[in-house]
């Protein structure tokens, strides 16, 4: 994703200077907590996934992209500082780290799925392994699952655990949008899982997550976001989400209370941006308003909520992302 990186950014940079004062994000209130906050740990420049800890309030879990090794992060949202570094052992190097979920009975699930050549692996992985109950840096044995797809290898950055049943989703990563795959009911250790396309979904999608109490599945994109009733599996579409514009946005997570949405991007000294949770923190009701970022997979009309003054700025800083990613699938 480094190569992304320069043409986005440059594009932002253009964006910012031009966006008036008044169409700056809102101070976060100091950035602590569900208020938002920044990774300060140098050697997190990739985070590309993000889960709030079941154990240690105010803490998240996240993650480099690629050219990591088997290293999780928890860092402690009041500060942006790293509090443990924890190694999975047990599984062999890691491909494309590109998301992280926390399903029942606090075990932590690493999506290594991601696959920028959009059908190289023949296989991906996912790792298990329990939360620690103490933050310190230290070594966990992981458990390694084999996951194929009943369709054919794809490229995803989403995984998510239902916080209920356990069951493991990926969304893959489609610029016309891409669907919702199930997993098997119980992943195995010994053999292959194969996931099945359950469901559509209407977006070019870089993360999801659900809600605690296991009623709402928000996914997001580079410059938009969806949201819908989960509904059994049998997802329905409840309206868009507020995604903040961001260098490479590339995770969501709910906040532990179910109120917040915590958004991540990719880079030095990313930030993590807060923005309530559509419908309440209940995550089962229908937002009061549909007019929130771009649900398309185009990636048009995302950003800072629904300031008409960012519009023509972002529609520039977005054609130009969609035709660089563009350019860098046809070079891949």
């Amino acid at each position: 994703m480094r190569r992304f990186l320069a043409f986005l950014g440059a594009g932002l940079l253009v964006g910012a200077l031009a966006l008036p004062a008044a169409a700056a994000p809102a101070d976060d209130g100091g950035g602590k907590g569900d208020k938002g906050f920044t990774i300060e740990d140098s050697r997190i420049t990739e985070s590309s996934g993000l889960a709030a800890s079941h154990l240690h309030p105010g803490i998240y879990w996240t993650h480099n992209d690629s050219n990591d090794g088997p290293y999780i992060y928890a860092v402690d949202s009041s500060t942006g500082k790293t509090v443990a570094t924890v190694t999975f052992s047990g599984v062999g190097k890691p491909r494309d780290v590109e998301a992280i979920s926390i399903g029942p009975d606090n075990e932590i699930y690493v999506g290594d799925i991601g696959d920028n050549l959009d059908g190289t692996w023949p296989y991906v992985w996912i790792y298990k392994l329990p939360e620690p109950k103490v933050l310190k840096d230290q070594t966990i044995r992981a458990t390694q699952y084999v996951v194929k797809y009943s369709d054919g290898a794809r490229n995803a950055e989403s995984l998510i655990v239902h916080p209920k049943t356990g069951r493991v989703y990926i969304i893959d990563k489609k610029e016309d949008g891409g669907h919702l795959f199930e997993g098997p009911a119980t992943l195995s250790s010994s053999g292959t899982n194969y996931f099945k396309p359950i469901a559509a979904v209407d977006l070019w999608a870089t993360d999801a997550a659900f809600s605690p109490d296991g009623q709402q599945l928000a996914v997001r994109g580079y410059f938009g976001g969806v949201y819908y009733d989960w509904n059994g599996g049998k997802i329905k579409r409840e309206g868009r989400l507020d995604v903040p514009l961001q260098g490479q946005g590339e995770s969501v997570s709910y906040s532990a209370d179910g109120t917040k949405l915590m958004y991540g991007s990719e880079g030095t000294d990313s930030p993590v941006q807060a923005e309530d949770v559509p419908g309440g923190s209940s995550g089962s009701s229908k937002s009061p308003s549909e007019g929130g970022s771009s649900a398309s997979g185009d990636g048009s009309g995302g950003g800072t909520g629904n300031n008409v003054k960012v519009g023509a700025v972002a529609v520039v800083v977005i054609c130009g992302v969609v035709f660089g990613l563009r350019r860098r699938g046809r070079r891949s």
